[in-house]
């Protein structure tokens, strides 16, 4: 079974966390949701962003999600692939050398990478986007203009691919997103074919 790694942490955004990792699994993926600092069987609190007509989104309080695996304990080459929500833990985990050289290790070994909103700090952090072409929330710019990527503005439920990068600018691209996540990785069991 293939083996899919989630790297969140407190205050992710709920959906952008939920969905995915329910997605995943519901289809057969084997999905270790992991939190520099926590252990697996601890929890993550999360936060509900809303589009309200604001000039920016509105955060609410979350759930709180349990954590799958222990990040202490990833094996980098035991994941087919890795998925980076968006809400405010980006911000910090963007700081954690760990954190960035695990995107690194995706990102340059050419393996199924998804990032959605604020998840693309990590991956500007990481210094991953050099060259490449993705999308994120819109106040990302100017992080992934500087980090030498070139910004994509598509709607919030549209991705973007570009090799084996595929990236929204927030959870109404779930479908979207997790779509051409999917393709690139392929079956979970090398047998069903997902369509």
């Amino acid at each position: 079974m293939k083996r899919v790694l989630i790297v969140t942490g407190d205050f992710a955004e709920d959906y952008e966390v939920m969905v995915p990792l329910q997605a995943l699994q519901m289809l057969g993926f084997v999905t270790d949701l992991v939190c520099p600092g926590k252990q697996a069987g601890a929890f993550i609190k999360t936060a509900v962003h809303d589009f309200e007509d604001d000039q920016t989104y509105t955060e609410k309080p979350g759930h709180r999600i349990r954590l799958t695996g222990s990040f202490v304990h990833v094996e980098p080459d035991a994941y087919a692939g890795l998925y980076l929500p968006g809400g405010r833990a980006p911000e910090y985990l963007r700081l954690n050398a760990e954190v960035c050289a695990l995107a690194r290790h995706f990102v340059t070994a050419a393996r199924p990478v998804a990032a959605i909103c604020h998840g693309a700090q990590i991956l500007t952090a990481a210094d991953v986007v050099r060259g490449r072409t993705l999308t994120a929330y819109p106040a990302l710019r100017p992080d992934v203009e500087m980090a030498g990527g070139t910004f994509v503005d598509v709607p919030p439920d549209e991705s973007v691919l570009d090799g084996a990068l595929a990236t929204s600018p927030a959870w109404p691209g779930h479908p979207a997103l997790l779509r051409a996540f999917v393709r690139l990785l392929g079956p979970p069991d090398g047998e069903r074919v997902l369509s």
